[in-house]
């Protein structure tokens, strides 16, 4: 099912992300993961493409598990590390395998290389673009709250987004914010800018203190006062880190979702457990079907 129908439904939906293995001697048990992830009966489930700019070969692997599981997949890809022709040969191969939804994503630019290169994409509308002329796919696209990092303006960053709109881009998802205010302005400057795609809110629940400075350097989020209390207080008891991060996320979640926003992906790092206790909290206000 293409994650745009879903999104078309006046009803909430929670979705949840996972990462491939780097090894393939590793693939059953992250598809066992898959599994585990799919029986939280999630709206839809994402697989990423590789950390810092790595592809990875398994990506597809684990968006068919999630298919036959009997939930919708999204198979992300990125084109900064990739040739034109290795991405191609990746939508071919998730069009064999009836994969209908892909996050389409630049990537972090691996270090010490250069790029572009001839035979690879510079920005993530061309590939939307290909991607759109290959095949009936779903395409989603990625947003920045807070501003692309490497943008010059928020008012640049705004136009490139509608540019990737207007390229083939079906949804948005954020990039992960802690403070709800930040998604409600951008979500005014989004409609200024009459960019109309339903736009998805990315919510990171962080149950170890060490996420936080990971967090920070890779994506320069601003952490709201009231989290870094949080986590001076608990950063040195990780099962109340872990409480305490889940019961963030879910405080998240229930007022975005009271001020009208109805889509909510959970970045949950392969964690089952987690994503399973944030659900388990939102009980009667997401419905399971």
């Amino acid at each position: 099912m293409k994650v745009s129908e879903l999104l078309k439904k006046d009803q909430v939906t929670i979705s949840c992300e996972m990462f491939p293995p780097k090894k393939g001697s590793q693939l059953e048990d992250y598809k066992e993961t898959a599994a585990k992830m799919a029986q939280l009966k999630p709206a839809y489930l994402s697989c990423t493409y590789g950390a810092a700019g790595g592809t990875s070969d398994y990506t597809v692997e684990i968006a068919d598990a999630i298919n036959q599981n009997g939930v919708p997949a999204i198979a992300h890809l990125t084109c900064a590390s990739s040739t034109k022709e290795k991405v191609r040969s990746v939508i071919e191969e998730l069009k064999a395998r009836r994969i209908e939804n892909i996050l389409a994503l630049r990537g972090d630019i691996p270090e010490h290389v250069d790029f572009p290169l001839p035979n690879q994409y510079h920005h993530a509308i061309e590939l939307i673009a290909d991607i759109k002329e290959a095949g009936d796919f779903c395409i989603g696209g990625a947003c920045y709250p807070e501003g692309h990092p490497e943008a010059a303006s928020r008012e640049e960053d705004l136009q490139h987004l509608k540019e990737k709109v207007d390229a083939g881009c079906d949804y948005l998802t954020t990039q992960m914010f802690f403070d709800n205010n930040i998604y409600y302005n951008f979500m005014y400057r989004v409609l200024r800018k009459n960019i109309r795609v339903p736009v998805v809110a990315g919510i990171m629940p962080v149950t170890n203190a060490g996420q936080i400075g990971r967090i920070v350097s890779l994506s320069g989020n601003l952490v709201p006062a009231k989290f870094l209390t949080i986590v001076d207080r608990f950063a040195d008891d990780p099962k109340a880190m872990k409480q305490a991060g889940i019961a963030y996320a879910t405080e998240q979640i229930i007022d975005l979702i009271a001020n009208g926003v109805n889509h909510i992906h959970i970045y949950s790092m392969n964690r089952p457990d987690i994503a399973g206790k944030i659900m388990d909290n939102l009980s009667d206000i997401y419905i399971r079907e």
